[in-house]
């Protein structure tokens, strides 16, 4: 359970600036812990951004999120041209958290699907974010994070 709400309550703490659409002028990130949340973030003059939609919370063991992220980096408002991502938290020895991440349904992006299942299947993609969080929780000695899968 503390490897989720970690990422929950912390996430404006270590969510990569890179991922957001304020960048630097980014104000605040917020994960709404519970079906039909919202991951959104606030930035300057009242700029709101929605960019994923809790579809799945089921606590310590995972989240499911539509991801409402166009391969441009744009905000895609249409459920049906969102991919979804699945965040486990499993159990790694006595006190250790594996995070695995799936991020599936790329094809629902349309032509640039293939280029940015590879991108987030890269080292700028989930496993970026995944050492941010990693160095977040003071973790050194951790292998280097890699995606469990990125599929079309």
């Amino acid at each position: 359970a503390a490897a989720l709400e970690k990422f929950r309550h912390d996430i404006a703490r270590w969510w990569p600036r890179e991922y957001t659409y304020s960048g630097t002028s980014l104000e605040d990130l917020f994960l709404e812990g519970r079906k039909g949340g919202i991951f959104w973030e606030r930035g300057p003059e009242g700029f709101r951004c929605d960019l994923a939609r809790v579809m799945r919370w089921v606590p310590p063991e995972k989240i499911i999120l539509r991801w409402h992220i166009s391969p441009s980096h744009r905000p895609e408002p249409d459920p049906q041209r969102a991919s979804e991502v699945e965040i486990r938290f499993v159990p790694d020895g006595e006190t250790g958290t594996r995070i695995e991440v799936e991020h599936r349904g790329f094809e629902r992006h349309g032509n640039a699907s293939s280029e940015y299942c590879a991108r987030m299947g890269s080292e700028t993609g989930w496993p970026f974010i995944l050492r941010r969080f990693a160095e977040h929780c003071g973790c050194k000695d951790t292998p280097a994070p890699r995606v469990l899968r990125s599929v079309i």
